[in-house]
């Protein structure tokens, strides 16, 4: 602000409060407006052209004279300095000085519109410099780091306010002080020796307080004028740090979402087992071809994730649309799946609705939970897949509907059909390819990545840092039968990882229901399952107690290194 100053225009400041004479006008007028308004000059004039200008300077020169016997052409000034209005404070600032003169006459298209005094530019600065230091203030005080910088005689000169909140003291207790009363270790007063700079350093002013600073020296013509120095509490930059990671954490979760979805996307099915790449491998096979998919399974093994990754896979140019049918009402079953024509019905929209044949119109209809739809909707849906049409209700013609049919269903519709439940012809119409998806608990070595996945997942959406979780932990939830299987998996880990307090996953997160029901599968009245459970039990707690030394814990167990080996193999264990 106090720079700009020397770049206002003059009519910004200058002054409108002129007194004039007429050349001819006796001089005693003049003498008497000078005395008695305090004034420090008078321009002259002849008509409207300014002649001169006389000031309390001119007057001082005649102190000894009849003023009666002085007119006013003999006391003036002549060949005045003009300015414009546009003309710049620092330009008029140098005319007064290389002049010697105090005030000019601004003119404005030839006419006289002002006055310019030598006090109007010094008021202006000053107020300019005052508030050059309250914006000063202002920025210091807005800066995140604590602010302190010292004059050449190591005086405090600025302390904003992130300085008062990180050493508890006061801008009015230090300010203007030595800084070496306060901080006798401060860096601020080695640079005075060194008069070199230095760039996030480790520092304790004092015990008890730990930064990183940075401070350099303040010098202007090869003279030091004094150092400022910025400083952050470690405490932050750990904080920083962290928040840090947690940022590129999540990159690197959308990075591998993107590239899943971009290179394979059954890249988004977590698992190398043998037992799921098999079924990913039908799955790749199949997905090009317009053949009917039944995916069956037990509930949460991820069927609608398999159905997406076929039908994306498939190169389909239509939508993926997935429909639940547990959830749909009898009554409203053709409606929602074949649509309706505008006043249909009572409570119809107005402009009438598109079904979901049609939203998959050259892509895929996912008929999720296909076992629970009632006979009666499974007569309707089986004609729709014989005849490749729909009709609308309250429509006549007859929609052609090219739609690749993926079902998904956890019930033995076998069985269903035995007890006429489900209509047989449906049945083989869907059923073109079965792909049975295994349970969790076949598939043990896929559960550590489930739980790296989720937990990244999880941390990243409730903005946390990634936990960690303890050995225990992940051996108990590898050996627990999983009967909801993922989707059971998913919700255990949200839990855990929303109620962690600390930066590690312990086994008092677990879910209680998840450990009565551990204490109630380990007795059986099979005496081969009880002994299974036992054998694990003890092989478990062998290698956690020697770190997973397979010989130490072979020892411990009694048995040779190779009968651990084997019964480890046999049970799945990971240690």
């Amino acid at each position: 602000m106090f720079l700009q100053a020397y770049s206002v225009p003059v009519k910004e400041v200058m002054r409108r409060d002129i007194f004039f004479v007429n050349i001819d006008e006796d001089f005693y007028k003049v003498f008497d407006y000078l005395m008695k308004n305090s004034k420090k000059e008078v321009l002259v004039l002849k008509e409207e052209d300014l002649l001169g200008i006389i000031t309390i300077r001119d007057i001082s020169k005649i102190v000894d004279k009849d003023i009666s016997q002085v007119a006013v052409k003999d006391i003036m000034t002549s060949n005045l300095i003009k300015v414009g209005t546009e003309e710049t404070l620092a330009n008029v600032r140098l005319l007064m000085l290389d002049n010697g003169i105090g005030r000019i006459p601004v003119f404005d298209n030839g006419k006289i519109a002002g006055i310019i005094r030598e006090e109007n530019i010094r008021d202006y600065f000053y107020k300019g410099v005052e508030e050059a230091e309250q914006a000063i203030d202002h920025i210091f005080d807005n800066i995140n780091e604590a602010v302190c910088v010292v004059d050449n005689k190591g005086r405090v000169v600025i302390w904003n306010r992130n300085a008062e909140a990180l050493y508890g003291l006061k801008e009015e207790d230090i300010k203007g002080k030595s800084l070496e009363k306060h901080f006798p270790n401060a860096i601020d007063l080695k640079i005075f020796k060194t008069k070199k700079s230095v760039r996030n350093i480790y520092h304790s002013p004092k015990e008890g307080y730990h930064v990183i600073i940075s401070a350099s020296p303040i010098i202007i013509n090869d003279k030091l004028y004094g150092v400022v120095s910025t400083e952050k509490d470690i405490w932050e930059i750990e904080e920083l740090q962290k928040e840090l990671k947690k940022a590129r954490d999540r990159l690197q979760i959308l990075e591998n979402r993107m590239n899943h979805n971009n290179v394979d996307p059954f890249n988004r099915i977590i698992g190398h087992s043998k037992k799921i790449m098999d079924k990913i491998d039908i799955a790749k096979q199949i997905a090009p071809t317009n053949v009917s998919v039944l995916l069956t399974g037990e509930s949460g093994t991820g069927k609608e994730e398999f159905a997406k990754a076929i039908h994306r896979y498939s190169g389909l140019t239509g939508n993926f649309i997935p429909v639940n049918c547990s959830a749909i009402p009898s009554e409203l079953f053709e409606s929602e799946f074949f649509g309706y024509e505008k006043g249909a019905f009572t409570g119809a929209r107005k402009e009438g609705k598109v079904g979901f044949f049609e939203q998959a119109k050259d892509g895929t209809l996912f008929l999720d939970e296909i076992g629970d739809l009632p006979i009666s909707m499974q007569a309707k849906l089986l004609r729709v897949l014989q005849d490749k049409k729909i009709q609308k209700v309250g429509g006549e013609k007859y929609i052609p509907v090219n739609v690749r049919i993926i079902s998904a269903t956890n019930k033995d519709l076998p069985e269903m059909i035995r007890k006429e439940q489900f209509r047989e012809e449906l049945y083989y119409r869907i059923n073109v390819v079965e792909i049975e998806l295994p349970p969790l608990r076949e598939r043990k070595e896929d559960i550590v990545l489930f739980i790296d996945y989720f937990l990244k997942e999880i941390c990243m959406e409730n903005n946390k840092e990634i936990l960690k979780i303890d050995n225990d932990v992940v051996n108990f939830l590898i050996d627990y039968p999983w009967r909801g299987n993922i989707r059971e998996l998913k919700n255990v880990m949200e839990h855990m990882a929303i109620m962690c307090r600390e930066d590690t996953i312990t086994e008092e997160l677990i879910p209680k229901y998840m450990l009565e029901s551990r204490i109630e599968g380990f007795y059986s009245m099979d005496l081969n399952k009880s002994v299974e459970n036992l054998e694990i039990a003890l092989i478990r707690e062998a290698l956690r107690s020697t770190n997973g030394n397979r010989l130490e814990a072979a020892k411990l167990l009694n048995i040779p290194r190779t009968t651990l080996h084997s019964k480890m193999k046999k049970y799945q264990l990971y240690d």
